[in-house]
């Protein structure tokens, strides 16, 4: 007895009596319609079941080599580097910082440099005595 070179059922393909009444395999209506369709009708009770997040907005994220984060520091940590380092200017961007905001006080006038203030931040800045430099 030969060996078949290929499964018997790809002969009948096309054919169509293969699927034995003809009429069932014709369209999608057999499946309740093709692909996704009656999500929201026939088919809620899977969508409620199965795929609960297929409608309703997903949200967006900035993309990481996009987003960049500014690094702050607040005017009683630039205070207490002031104190210690006896200064009277300072840069922040030597610190490795960008923006100051507006926690805590000023014990004296100092004249800072940054890319961004708070507006509060440049009140006691200049409430103090001193400076905000934008750089």
């Amino acid at each position: 007895m030969a060996a078949r070179r290929e499964k018997k059922h790809r002969r009948f393909r096309g054919r169509r009596t293969y699927h034995g009444c003809h009429k069932k395999q014709r369209g999608g209506g057999s499946r309740g319609g093709r692909g996704e369709a009656g999500l929201h009708k026939h088919k809620w009770s899977y969508t409620v079941k199965y795929d609960p997040d297929h409608y309703g907005k997903k949200g967006f994220t900035i993309p990481p080599a996009v987003a960049r984060e500014i690094r702050s520091i607040n005017l009683r940590d630039l205070d207490k580097i002031c104190k210690q380092k006896k200064l009277e200017k300072i840069n922040v961007l030597d610190l490795g910082y960008e923006k100051v905001l507006g926690t805590g006080k000023l014990s004296k006038p100092l004249e800072i440099g940054a890319k961004f203030f708070s507006k509060q931040a440049v009140k006691k800045i200049e409430k103090a005595g001193g400076k905000a430099v934008k750089l």
